[in-house]
C-alpha cells in the first residue's frame, strides 16, 4: 500500500523524477564524472601517477559504497526526504572544498566526502522515484528512473561545457577555479532538488518483517551490476586523459565530454526496450554497447571513433543504471524495492571502487590507458553472461 499523493501519478511523477534528477546531477555528473575533466591539469600540476589520479576516484567511489551500505536503514529512521537532501548538500559543500587544497591526503577526504553524501542522495532518490512509479506500467516506470537517472547525464553536459571554459580562461592551470565554478553549479541543483523534494511523501513505513528478503533472488543480476561498476568507471575516469595522450586538442575533448553527457541525458529513450524485454536482459543488450563503445578508441584511432564511442557509452552506462531499478521492481515484492536498489548499489559501489585503481595499476605498467579500456571491456563481457543467467533463472514475485 503506497501513502503517495495522486499528485505523484502520471505526468506529475515524471515532473518530481526531473526535479528530483537533480541529485544524481550532483552525486554523479558533478563530483564523480566531472573530475575527468579537471583530472589533466590536476595531474599535471601535482605530479600524480595515473594510480594516485585513479585512487581519487576510488576513494569517491569508496565513500559512495558507504553511504549506499548506511541509506536506507537511515531513511527508515530519519524519513527518505531528508536524508535524500543531507547526502544532496553534503555532496555540494565537498565538491566546493575540493578547490581548498593541493595536499593529497586531504583531496583524499574530500573526495570520499563527496562520494558518501552522492551514496546517500543517488539511492535514497530512486527508492522515492520507484515509490512513486509503482502503480505505473513497466515502460512508464523505466522511463521516469531514466529521467531521475538522467540527470548525471546533464551534469557530464554541463562539466563539459564549463570546465574547458575555465581552464582555457586559467592558461590550463585552473583546476581550483574549476571546482569553484561546479560548487556555484551543485548550490543551485541543490535548492531545486530541495523545492522538488516536498512534492513526494516519504514511503511507507515497512512491516516488521521488511528487512528480512532473499537477496539471492536478484543475486545474478546484481553480479551483472557489480561487474558494470568495475568496467564502466574506467573509461569515464580516464577517457579524456587517453585522449589528450593520443594527442587530441581541448576543444575536441571538451566536445567529447558534452557529448557523452548529452547523450547520457538522452538515455530514458531505452525505455520502450525495457518495457519489452525487462530489467536483465536489458542489462544484456546495454552492456553489450557500452562494450563496444568502451573498446572502440583502443582499436580505432581519430575523432570520428572517439566521438562514436562517446555516444554509445554516454547513451548506455545511466542505462545500466534503470535496468538494475527495473529488474528488483520485477524480482522483489514493492516492500522490499528500496533495501533490493541498496543491495545492488552497494555490490555496484564494491565494483567501482576498485575500478579505477585497478585501471591505473595497469595502466601504469603497461604504460599504456588503452589495456586499462580493454581490461573494462572484458569485465563487462562477464555482466553480460551474468545478466543472461538471471534472467532464464528469475521467478518475478511482484506485477511489474
Amino acid at each position: 500500500m503506497t501513502t503517495g499523493p495522486t499528485r505523484q501519478e502520471g505526468h506529475g511523477s515524471t515532473a518530481v523524477a526531473l526535479g528530483l534528477s537533480a541529485g544524481p546531477l550532483i552525486a554523479l555528473g558533478l563530483a564523480r564524472f566531472a573530475y575527468a575533466m579537471l583530472l589533466p591539469s590536476m595531474r599535471e600540476e601535482l605530479a600524480w601517477s595515473y594510480a594516485q589520479a585513479g585512487a581519487m576516484n576510488t576513494s569517491n567511489a569508496a565513500g559512495y559504497l558507504l553511504g549506499a551500505v548506511i541509506a536506507a536503514p537511515l531513511a527508515r529512521r530519519l524519513g527518505s526526504r531528508r536524508v535524500f537532501l543531507w547526502g544532496v548538500w553534503t555532496t555540494t559543500v565537498a565538491i566546493a572544498l575540493t578547490a581548498a587544497s593541493d595536499w593529497y591526503a586531504v583531496l583524499l577526504l574530500v573526495r570520499l566526502a563527496a562520494g558518501f553524501g552522492g551514496g546517500l542522495a543517488f539511492v535514497i532518490g530512486g527508492g522515492l522515484v520507484a515509490e512513486a512509479s509503482h502503480r505505473a506500467t513497466r515502460g512508464r516506470a523505466a522511463l521516469m528512473l531514466g529521467v531521475y537517472y538522467g540527470g548525471v547525464g546533464a551534469g557530464i553536459a554541463l562539466a563539459g561545457v564549463l570546465v574547458p571554459w575555465v581552464l582555457s580562461a586559467t592558461g590550463g592551470t585552473g583546476w581550483r577555479q574549476g571546482w569553484l565554478v561546479l560548487g556555484v553549479l551543485s548550490l543551485l541543483a541543490s535548492l531545486l532538488a530541495t523545492v522538488s523534494a516536498r512534492g513526494v511523501r516519504d514511503p511507507a513505513p515497512a512491516s516488521p518483517g521488511a528487512a528480512r528478503w532473499d537477496r539471492g533472488a536478484i543475486g545474478w543480476v546484481v553480479a551483472a551490476y557489480t561487474c558494470f561498476g568495475l568496467g564502466y568507471i574506467a573509461y569515464l575516469t580516464f577517457m579524456t586523459a587517453f585522449l589528450a595522450d593520443s594527442g587530441m586538442s581541448g576543444p575536441l575533448i571538451a566536445g567529447f565530454w558534452v557529448l557523452v553527457g548529452v547523450a547520457a541525458w538522452l538515455s530514458p529513450g531505452w525505455g520502450p526496450v525495457f518495457g519489452r524485454v525487462g530489467g536483465a536482459r536489458g542489462m544484456a543488450v546495454v552492456l553489450s554497447v557500452l562494450t563496444v563503445g568502451t573498446v572502440l578508441p583502443v582499436f580505432v584511432g581519430g575523432t570520428a571513433a572517439a566521438y562514436l564511442s562517446g555516444v554509445l557509452v554516454g547513451g548506455t552506462f545511466l542505462a545500466c543504471v534503470t535496468a538494475i531499478s527495473i529488474s528488483v521492481r520485477e524480482t522483489l515484492p514493492q516492500p522490499h524495492w528500496t533495501a533490493g536498489l541498496g543491495f545492488a548499489t552497494v555490490a555496484f559501489g564494491l565494483g567501482q571502487t576498485v575500478g579505477p585503481s585497478l585501471t591505473g595499476w595497469v595502466s601504469d605498467r603497461t604504460h599504456d590507458l588503452g589495456s586499462g579500456l580493454l581490461l573494462s571491456g572484458a569485465i563487462l563481457v562477464l555482466g553480460i553472461v551474468l545478466a543472461l543467467v538471471h534472467h532464464r533463472r528469475a521467478t518475478p514475485q511482484s506485477a511489474a
